[in-house]
């Protein structure tokens, strides 16, 4: 356990580091923008990622390793890898010029769970990384990028950050367009995908009241283990971390965006007492319920 939390502080110490890249701009520690990824330093060991990436190269070619994937990223393909994968291997030529988006996990699926059929991504991330764009669509991957590095850097804008969130989720859609176009899954892939979205709809919609995954599987009329298999085999996450990951959403709007007490969130929530609320938001946020609301 203690070889886990020190694995996530270096995960966490390179996403800072990357803040202090030439030509980045960024959100808080929730996003990150940079069209001079040839001049950032790469690392010389295998990282484990924490944060969603997602990369056009528009000159040049990148190689690394993903895993055990050999993977070359040229010219006009786009590059998407979610989190949990181990990157190492890399070598970009003399001439590589590439527009680079990082996001934490948590910002980036805050934003995708609102977007249709959003397991498409995660299928498409996990299964064929790097993809062939068209002329428009490097031209509309480019002109979101430039807009949102834009107002990103708007600090007078009152309504920056829920502008930039509307503006990825737009991104999201295009880039979910360009899969649609291009995927090519098996059946059996299909179905654990079609499992995926309505499952994470299911736990939107009631993991205030419900978190457990076995009522989740009774209500899709599949087993548990059926369940369990198809959102770890789409999205590299148990089902249970997914509940868990929206009940902490819930509670970070709550806590941030209402005048409701502790005590009326614990109960909204249906946590049994406010100090198991407590534990539980510490155990995933790292500080209190107060703390947070606070900070």
């Amino acid at each position: 356990m203690v070889k886990a939390k020190k694995q996530i502080l270096i995960q966490d110490t390179e996403f800072k580091k990357a803040k202090n890249w030439e030509g980045s701009v960024c959100l808080d520690d929730d996003l990150l923008l940079s069209d001079q990824i040839n001049k950032a330093p790469m690392p010389s060991e295998p990282r484990k990622m924490n944060f969603i990436l997602i990369g056009l190269c528009t000159k040049g070619k990148i190689s690394y390793r993903m895993d055990t994937e050999e993977l070359v990223v040229h010219a006009g393909e786009l590059l998407v890898v979610s989190e949990r994968h181990v990157i190492d291997g890399y070598k970009c030529s003399d001439d590589m010029e590439g527009l680079c988006i990082m996001m934490s996990v948590d910002f980036f699926h805050e934003i995708i769970k609102s977007v249709h059929d959003v397991s498409s991504l995660f299928v498409f991330a996990r299964m064929q990384p790097v993809m062939k764009l068209e002329a428009d669509e490097i031209a509309t991957f480019t002109e979101y990028f430039q807009f949102i590095k834009q107002k990103i850097s708007d600090n007078h804008n009152h309504f920056r950050k829920d502008l930039i969130r509307t503006l990825m989720l737009a991104m999201f859609y295009d880039v979910g367009n360009v899969i649609y176009r291009v995927k090519n899954f098996d059946e059996s892939l299909l179905r654990s995908e079609k499992v995926f979205t309505r499952f994470l709809k299911m736990v939107e919609e009631n993991c205030k009241r419900e978190r457990r995954v076995s009522w989740y599987a009774q209500q899709l009329n599949i087993t548990p283990k059926y369940l369990s298999t198809a959102v770890k085999r789409i999205s590299g996450r148990t089902a249970v971390e997914w509940i868990e990951n929206y009940v902490t959403m819930e509670l970070r709007v709550l806590l941030k965006n209402s005048t409701k007490s502790i005590k009326e969130i614990t109960e909204e929530l249906n946590f049994p007492n406010q100090s198991f609320l407590g534990k539980y938001f510490k155990e995933h946020v790292g500080m209190t319920p107060s703390a947070y609301r606070k900070s």
